[in-house]
C-alpha cells in the first residue's frame, strides 16, 4: 500500500493564459484580467487515473487544496489532515507537507509550479519523494511529470529503487516579467523517475556558435515568410532572433505577434491572440523548445492555449532551435491541457536548426494514445 500525501495550489498557473508570466503577489491582477483555476483541472486527470486502484491511499488538505478533487474523481480512500480557510497560501502549503510527513507519507503528489515545489522542498526536505503534477506558468524545477498523465503512471510505477534526485529551481518572478531569466539551484529533492515521464530541468545555453546559429534560423525565417499572414513568436532567444533580423521588438519571456515584418501586439495574453486571430485568414505560430525540457507547448507559454493553436493549426505551428539545442534535447513534448489535441501533433516534427536546415525530432506520445 502507497500512501500519498495530496495537496494543490489553486491558484497555480492562473498568470500564464493572461501574461502575466506567473502569479506569485499577482493573482488578484490574474484574476481581474479575467484568468481561470487550472490547477484542479490538470489534478483531476492524474487522479481520475488512479481512482480505482485499490493499493493508494491518500492523506490531503480540507476544499480546494485536495479534498474536492478526490471527491469528484471518486476516490474514497483518503483522510483530511490539513484544514484552511479563505486563500491557500505558501504558509498552507508547508504546513501541510509538514503534517503529510508526520503521518509517513511515501510521496508527496501537488499540483502547482515550481513555487509550490520550493515550499514543499521547505517543508520536508529529501526525506519524503515529491513529485508535481505541472501546472505553474514556467516550472523550471526537474520534479514535474511530463503531463498529467505521466504523473498518474509514476505514481504507480515507481519503487524506491526509481528515485532520483531532481533539481528545483528557484526563479526570480520579477525579473521574469521584466524580460530577464534569472534562475538559481533551490534544492535537491527525491523524484519517482521513469524513462519519458519526468522532465529535465531548464538549461540556459550561452555559447559563441549558439549566436551564429540563430541568426542563421532568423536569416532563412524572415526569407520566407508570407505577406499578410499574421506570425505569432513564442518566447525565447531564437525567436527574439527573428525579430531582431525583422527590425522589430521582442518581448524576450512573452509572446508577441508581428505582419508583413511589422510589430502587431507585444506581449500579448491569450485572450488578445484570439481577437488577433479571428481578424486574419492565415496565422502561423514559431516556437522554440524550453532548454533542454523540450516542450514546445506548456511551459512558458501558455498564452497559447489549445484553442489558439487549433485555431491556427497544427500544420501552421514552426519549431526552431539551434543544433546544439536539439542535441541536448533527445525528445520533445507537448502538454497543451487537451490531450486529443497533444495527439495530432504526431510522433515527430521537423525542427528549422539553421538556413534551409532542417532536423527531424521524436515527439512524446503515451502509449496508451
Amino acid at each position: 500500500m502507497k500512501r500519498i500525501g495530496f495537496l494543490i495550489n489553486p491558484i497555480a498557473g492562473m498568470g500564464g493564459a493572461v501574461g502575466l508570466k506567473g502569479t506569485d503577489g499577482k493573482v488578484e491582477e490574474a484574476r481581474r484580467r479575467g484568468a481561470q483555476p487550472l490547477a484542479k483541472k490538470r489534478a483531476r486527470v492524474t487522479l481520475a487515473l488512479l481512482a480505482h486502484d485499490k493499493n493508494l491511499e491518500f492523506v490531503t488538505c480540507s476544499g480546494a487544496m485536495g479534498e474536492d478533487t478526490l471527491k469528484e474523481t471518486g476516490i474514497q480512500g483518503y483522510q483530511v489532515l490539513y484544514l484552511f480557510d479563505g486563500e491557500s497560501s505558501a504558509k498552507d502549503t508547508l504546513q501541510a507537507s509538514q503534517m503529510f510527513q508526520k503521518a509517513n507519507v511515501d510521496l508527496i503528489l501537488f499540483c502547482g509550479g515550481d513555487g509550490t515545489a520550493r515550499d514543499i522542498l521547505d517543508a520536508v526536505g529529501r526525506d519524503v519523494p515529491l513529485l508535481g503534477i505541472p501546472a505553474g506558468v514556467k516550472m523550471y524545477s526537474a520534479i514535474f511529470a511530463i503531463n498529467p498523465a505521466a504523473a498518474a503512471e509514476l505514481v504507480l510505477g515507481y519503487d524506491r529503487q526509481s528515485l532520483r534526485d531532481s533539481e528545483v529551481m528557484d526563479v526570480d518572478e520579477e525579473a521574469y516579467r521584466s524580460g530577464e531569466l534569472k534562475t538559481r539551484l533551490y534544492g535537491i529533492a527525491r523524484t519517482p523517475a521513469l524513462a519519458g515521464k519526468i522532465q529535465l530541468s531548464k538549461h540556459v545555453y550561452e555559447e559563441g556558435d549558439e549566436e551564429r546559429a540563430k541568426g542563421e534560423i532568423a536569416r532563412f525565417m524572415t526569407e520566407i515568410m508570407i505577406p499578410d499572414v499574421l506570425y505569432i513568436l513564442g518566447a525565447g532567444t531564437t525567436t527574439e532572433s527573428i525579430a531582431s533580423r525583422l527590425g522589430v521588438k521582442k518581448t524576450l519571456l512573452g509572446v508577441d505577434a508581428v505582419k508583413n515584418g511589422r510589430t502587431v501586439a507585444l506581449d500579448i495574453d491569450e485572450k488578445t491572440l484570439w481577437a488577433l486571430l479571428e481578424q486574419v485568414q492565415e496565422a502561423k505560430i514559431i516556437l522554440s523548445p524550453i532548454g533542454a525540457q523540450g516542450f514546445i507547448l506548456g511551459r512558458g507559454n501558455q498564452q497559447i492555449s489549445a484553442r489558439i493553436v487549433r485555431r491556427a493549426g497544427t500544420g501552421n505551428i514552426i519549431v526552431v532551435a539551434t543544433p546544439h539545442k536539439l542535441r541536448e534535447t533527445p525528445v520533445l513534448y507537448v502538454d497543451s491541457g487537451d490531450p486529443l489535441l497533444d495527439a495530432m501533433f504526431g510522433k515527430s516534427i521537423l525542427v528549422v536548426s539553421g538556413y534551409r536546415m532542417a532536423q527531424r525530432k521524436s515527439i512524446y506520445q503515451p502509449e496508451h494514445g
